[in-house]
């Protein structure tokens, strides 16, 4: 199994290694897209749970995209990054309304017990190699936590090319709902809010460049959408993207 330094590395080489400018851009556009939903399921999940956190910390926040869009849409006051590539921490200290972006071994995280409202690990925990450990150290230092993962042990994402296109991107562990819980509880915290989302249909079709690409896109939207409707059934089929928000176990 991959190791911190491994994913140092693998994380360095995605800000640097665009083959052109264009490829650079086009990855960069991808992230401020991917941020709208992921903000969108942070704010859903700490409505429900009446979470209102004045200090945001994202935990591998990559160029700051996300920490970005909560601070654009005032979703708290204060938005502070960590992250393992050295490029993106630098990337994403340019970001407006991020107050500021730490480098992360990995390990440890540089800020005291309880020293924000809430922590987001959003797209994190399938990249490292000890979920728990991960999420137990971000609880550490925020009093909530928000992990987005996708569900990915399904019929469709079973496939060999989609199991081969998973590894490639870095995915080390491939959950469904009852793992999430699993390490969640690992980690001495408990769900207290949930949700599933198939994601929008432009996520879908961002790096369609063709009439038939395009369409095929539209067609997985609905069918995830529809899906969707019916979660035990469709997480069984196909990929959706799962966020929960966790408190300690012991905290009533």
């Amino acid at each position: 199994m991959a190791q911190i330094e491994d994913l140092e590395q693998f994380y360095e080489d995605c800000y640097v290694a665009a083959a052109t400018p264009q490829d650079a851009e086009r990855a960069r556009r991808w992230r401020a897209l991917s941020a709208g939903p992921k903000a969108d399921h942070v704010m859903t999940l700490c409505r429900r749970a009446k979470v209102t956190p004045a200090t945001v910390a994202d935990v591998g926040c990559g160029d700051g995209a996300m920490l970005a869009e909560l601070a654009r849409r005032r979703f708290g006051t204060t938005h502070v990054g960590f992250e393992l590539s050295s490029t993106a921490v630098e990337i994403a200290r340019n970001q407006p309304g991020v107050a500021a972006v730490h480098g992360y071994d990995g390990r440890r995280l540089p800020a005291q017990d309880g020293a924000f409202d809430l922590g987001i690990l959003s797209h994190v925990i399938e990249h490292v190699p000890h979920p728990a450990a991960t999420l137990r150290e971000t609880a550490r230092v925020c009093r909530a936590v928000v992990v987005e993962v996708p569900l990915e042990n399904n019929v469709s994402a079973g496939r060999p090319v989609k199991r081969a296109h998973a590894e490639e991107i870095g995915h080390l562990h491939r959950f469904d709902r009852a793992q999430v819980d699993a390490f969640v509880a690992e980690a001495g915290l408990r769900v207290v809010a949930r949700l599933s989302d198939p994601l929008p249909l432009a996520v879908h079709t961002y790096f369609a460049t063709t009439p038939v690409q395009r369409a095929a896109g539209t067609a997985k939207w609905a069918m995830r959408a529809g899906l969707g409707l019916v979660p035990a059934v469709g997480e069984r089929l196909v990929t959706v993207h799962h966020a929960v928000l966790c408190v300690p176990a012991q905290q009533g």
